[in-house]
């Protein structure tokens, strides 16, 4: 199949999503698909040949990325652009993907995994990967997800607030202690972090203003980080998280051996029935298609606490689906390939 791996664009994102698009292009080219890796923001500035020929580009136009430990410079990427224009798709994006067989949606964060690219395609007729428009939306707003799934999973205590310099004191004064702190729309832990007192509530909520001033105040759940990935709406086993340093953030997610992966994870029997019921049941609730993983922290007496879930879960070389993929048998070619195939099936039910 001719399929163009869309990843990069402009979130907080992109440099997970340039190295997770680069893996997939790879793995889909291994396996004989007419595979390129294509950057949404940035688009075919650099690509010289005829159109006709692009599926054919040599390394399917990747090139090497890694995650550095710091976020993007997204106004250096705007600056480097030629193309002054206003949309977030480069040039000759849409035209390529209309090309296409199907898109795979190696993006990551509000451009990309919020449902706009998703509602952009279906109007357009182009086929992708993952979840809908609407689902992908939903599960984008931590805020909105919990409201959603509240009375069915168990959830830490949470409140959204949308704020400015002037309401941080006041919040800082009437937030229940340990608390943490989640810009209500990014993924990758980008702007997260663990209040333990006042000083530091108020440090974590202007450090948040860069997101747009609005956040989810999440209650402080003290227990065991472990996620769960689901394929065709069936949970693959669980996978520990236990960072070597601080929690599980941008730079433990990204860099080798910042943190310790254990699947399975080492929990009783019980518990992993828990997590995979808790999992399965956000995805149904949420109108989840293909694939996605859902985060939780586990207490002491078992008890699955539900945080978020992602509906575009990253493929990098650090990721965790890939991990829990394997953990079943199935190598990352074979994951890519399955989500291929479950993803035409979705888009085809679609229509």
């Amino acid at each position: 199949m001719k399929i163009v791996v869309l990843a990069g664009g402009l979130s907080m994102e992109r440099n997970v999503s340039l190295s997770s698009g680069t893996k997939v292009c790879r793995a889909l080219r291994s396996r004989g698909h007419r595979a390129i890796l294509v950057d949404m923001f940035l688009g075919l500035e650099g690509y010289s040949g005829a159109p006709e020929d692009i599926f054919d580009a040599p390394d399917g136009l990747c090139s090497d990325y890694s995650v550095a430990r710091e976020e993007p410079d997204l106004d250096a990427v705007r600056a480097s652009r030629r193309d002054r224009s206003a949309s977030l798709f480069g040039k000759d994006v849409l035209a390529v993907c209309a090309m296409a067989d199907l898109v795979f949606l190696a993006l990551h964060g509000t451009c990309g995994e919020d449902g706009r690219v998703q509602a952009a395609f279906d109007l357009l007729g182009i086929p992708y990967t993952g979840s809908g428009y609407l689902g992908s939306a939903i599960a984008m707003d931590k805020d909105l997800t919990k409201r959603l799934v509240a009375d069915y999973v168990v959830t830490p205590k949470w409140r959204a607030v949308s704020y400015t310099e002037a309401d941080v004191g006041r919040l800082a004064n009437e937030t229940q202690l340990p608390c943490v702190v989640k810009p209500v729309a990014n993924g990758s832990s980008i702007g997260v972090s663990i209040a333990r007192d006042k000083e530091g509530l108020k440090t974590a909520l202007r450090e948040c203003l860069a997101f747009g001033g609005r956040v989810v105040l999440e209650q402080y759940i003290e227990g065991r980080e472990i996620q769960v990935a689901i394929l065709a709406g069936k949970a693959l086993p669980s996978i520990e998280i236990i960072p070597k340093t601080g929690f599980y953030d941008y730079a433990n997610k990204y860099q080798a051996g910042a943190a310790e992966e254990i699947t399975p994870a080492p929990i009783p029997p019980a518990w992993e029935t828990r997590l995979r019921a808790a999992t399965e049941t956000v995805f149904r609730i949420l109108g989840l298609t293909v694939y996605s993983r859902a985060d939780f922290i586990v207490t002491e007496d078992g008890t699955p606490y539900f945080l978020e879930i992602n509906t575009l879960p990253g493929m990098t070389p650090t990721s965790l689906v890939p991990q829990e993929a394997a953990a079943v048998g199935m190598s990352y070619e074979d994951l890519c390939e399955r989500i291929v195939e479950e993803s035409l099936k979705a888009r085809g039910a679609a229509r």
